[in-house]
């Protein structure tokens, strides 16, 4: 077998996520239909994580194992034939070979999710941001995403899911960069559960809007109890930007 491991973006509007459900087209399914048109087999096609619908990926990473000699295509020209069976708004950016045992979920070692806040709607930027309706303080919103950092319990900032057997995230960074007309979000962490990052986002606009004081925010996580209190943000703000590995995989392509 050869073991490929596939950089990969989409516009994640029109799919119910990454992960294949039986309600609608997920970005795997596409990946794996053209991988079956390209090579003539059907492998399964594993994401290092799965992404809510609606959600973006500028750095997703996944890895699939083709049969010796199933193809004829060079490895370096195998994104391109995937691409020309792939829908617009999925593409496959990059791909390479790695050794057998890697795994894209498991070897990963970090996961960067971006999300976009802009200060003005446009017809240009609503489908990859989040325009909230109502004012906020920005500093308020800078602040109360500092709260995420660290080892913590996300049962009460997350969506139930489960398959999850634990709720512990360590999350390295979460901190917001301003720049005229947007907020960048940038929130990095060993792992995320379900909903986890449109959750930290919702949580601290509620703080933003002052319907919460930062102790309240701060008490919300420790309860490890869900309890409703932790709006989800809207998905179409959200992309899944750059899965970091031990061996470095991918590191020098560009990301957000």
């Amino acid at each position: 077998m050869t073991p490929l491991a596939l950089l990969i973006e989409y516009e994640g509007t029109h799919y119910v996520g990454w992960q294949n459900q039986p309600n609608g087209q997920s970005v795997q399914q596409a990946i794996e239909h053209a991988i079956k048109e390209s090579f003539g087999v059907a492998e399964p096609v594993i994401g290092s994580g799965r992404t809510d619908s609606g959600v973006h990926a500028r750095g997703q990473v996944a890895h699939v194992h083709l049969p010796e000699g199933a193809h004829q295509i060079p490895i370096d020209k195998v994104h391109i034939a995937l691409n020309t069976r792939l829908p617009r708004d999925i593409r496959v950016r990059a791909a390479v070979r790695v050794h057998e045992g890697f795994h894209a979920r498991f070897d990963a070692c970090s996961r960067e999710y971006v999300y976009v806040i802009t200060k003005s709607g446009s017809v240009f930027t609503d489908t990859f941001a989040w325009t909230p309706e109502l004012p906020f303080s920005i500093e308020r919103f800078a602040q109360a995403t500092r709260v995420f950092e660290g080892l913590h319990d996300f049962t009460a900032i997350s969506k139930h899911n489960p398959s999850t057997a634990s709720y512990m995230c360590r999350v390295e960074s979460c901190r917001v960069e301003e720049s005229h007309d947007r907020l960048l979000i940038r929130i990095r962490a060993d792992r995320f559960v379900y909903g986890m990052c449109r959750s930290i986002i919702g949580t601290a606009m509620t703080v933003a809007r002052r319907k919460i004081e930062l102790v309240d925010a701060e008490s919300m996580l420790a309860s490890g109890v869900r309890s409703g209190q932790a709006p989800l943000a809207p998905p179409q703000g959200l992309v899944l930007n750059h899965v970091r590995y031990a061996n470095g995989i991918f590191d020098n392509e560009s990301f957000f």
